[in-house]
């Protein structure tokens, strides 16, 4: 299995790290491409996998990675649009732009899968929605699945549930990494050093999404079980609902939600 990746940034290279943990493609099967040479050398001297400065690399893959920013999404596939064959899959993963939209670029039928991967996945544990086109198979999908689950946890949704995922797990990191920072602030203002309230704050996080995932139970009931009658947690709880934590966070998505909107 040859695979292609149009770009390298953060996103590419976390899904190339957890496919080669996994064993899932060996380095010389892998083939990337960017504008400047120094970020391929980068990316070649990390995972000694192959590299170019010409996007024209689907004609030697079978699953094709379009890994640049939305923005150049139709000048790219402009550009590979005739070395894209019918036994090709292409991945995409850009908000804001539907399946029908990137095959009316591509000017021809092809086989492509849409998703909304997010930034955990470089460290093995990212969300990722999958939407596929109607002409790829259930093994296509599950190939393509699999390289996914090699970076993270993978949701299949359908194509009017896509751009929702933006707000709640391909933007929502860095609310969390907000979040942490604020934890960390308020430690450090109670006398916590800086580095140790960071890690205080995010193994916080880490383990209450845990126990979400894990146990099953409504966040509330979970809350609960930590907010003893008259104690210390209920009055952190009550003074951060006093100052809209709710709906700020209802907000932020609610932005996110629109702007991904306007990309359409």
């Amino acid at each position: 299995m040859k695979l292609g990746f149009i770009g390298c940034g953060n996103m590419a290279s976390a899904i190339i790290s957890g496919i080669l943990a996994h064993g899932l493609a060996a380095p010389q099967e892998i083939t990337v491409s960017a504008l400047h040479q120094d970020t391929l050398d980068k990316v070649h001297e990390r995972f000694q996998i192959a590299t170019a400065t010409d996007n024209r690399i689907p004609a030697q893959s079978d699953i094709v990675f379009l890994a640049v920013k939305p923005q150049f999404y139709e000048n790219v596939i402009h550009e590979i649009a005739d070395t894209i064959t019918e036994r090709q899959l292409i991945v995409s993963i850009a908000p804001g732009l539907s399946i029908e939209k990137l095959i009316r670029w591509f000017g021809k039928p092809v086989k492509l899968i849409r998703t909304m991967p997010n930034t955990p996945a470089m460290v093995g544990e990212g969300v990722t929605a999958v939407c596929p086109s109607a002409s790829v198979t259930a093994q296509e999908l599950a190939q393509v699945t699999s390289l996914f689950e090699a970076c993270g946890t993978v949701e299949l949704m359908p194509e009017h549930l896509v751009d929702a995922v933006v707000s709640v797990s391909g933007s929502s990191p860095a609310y969390v990494f907000l979040f942490i920072e604020a934890m960390a602030d308020g430690a450090v203002r109670d006398g916590i050093p800086r580095a140790q309230a960071y890690r205080l704050a995010a193994q916080a996080v880490l383990g209450s999404a845990k126990m979400v995932l894990e146990t099953g139970m409504h966040p509330g009931a979970l809350k609960d079980m930590v907010c003893s009658p008259a104690g210390t947690t209920i009055e952190a709880v009550a003074a951060m609902e006093e100052a809209g934590l709710r709906h700020a966070v209802l907000a932020g998505m609610k932005a996110c939600s629109d702007k991904t909107n306007r990309m359409k």
